[in-house]
C-alpha cells in the first residue's frame, strides 16, 4: 500500500526551490562544453530524481515509502556536495547567478532538514 505525502506550505516550498535549481543547473548546461555540460546536466536531473523520491516514491514503490527519511537524507547531502563544489570549482570567480541559486540550495537543505 502507497503512503501519500501530505503536501503543506514546507513541502511546496522544496518543490518549488528543486525545480529551480534543477532549470538553472539544465540550462547552464547548454551554456557549458564538454564535461561540464554533462554534470550539470546530471545535476538537474539528480534534483529532480530525489524529488521525486523523496515526495511520491510510494507511488512508485512501497519500498521507497520505509526509505524516504533515507531519501532526505541523501537529498540534503547531493545539495550540499552541490554548494561545496560551486565554491570549489569557481574559488575567487563567482558571479550573481551562481550566488543566488547557491542561496536557492541553501533555503532547500533548512527547508527539508525541517520537513
Amino acid at each position: 500500500m502507497s503512503k501519500a505525502v501530505k503536501l503543506g506550505s514546507m513541502q511546496y516550498g522544496i518543490i518549488v526551490l528543486t525545480v529551480l535549481t534543477a532549470l538553472v543547473h539544465l540550462g547552464l548546461s547548454f551554456a557549458m562544453g564538454g564535461g561540464l555540460a554533462t554534470l550539470f546536466i546530471l545535476n538537474g536531473l539528480g534534483y529532480l530524481a530525489l524529488m521525486v523520491a523523496y515526495f511520491w516514491g510510494g507511488s512508485i514503490s512501497a519500498q521507497l515509502v520505509a526509505m524516504r527519511g533515507q531519501i532526505r537524507w541523501a537529498y540534503i547531502a547531493f545539495t550540499a556536495v552541490t554548494i561545496i563544489a560551486f565554491f570549489i570549482m569557481n574559488f575567487g570567480n563567482y558571479q550573481l547567478p551562481g550566488l543566488v541559486d547557491k542561496l536557492i540550495e541553501i533555503i532547500l537543505v533548512v527547508l527539508l532538514w525541517r520537513d
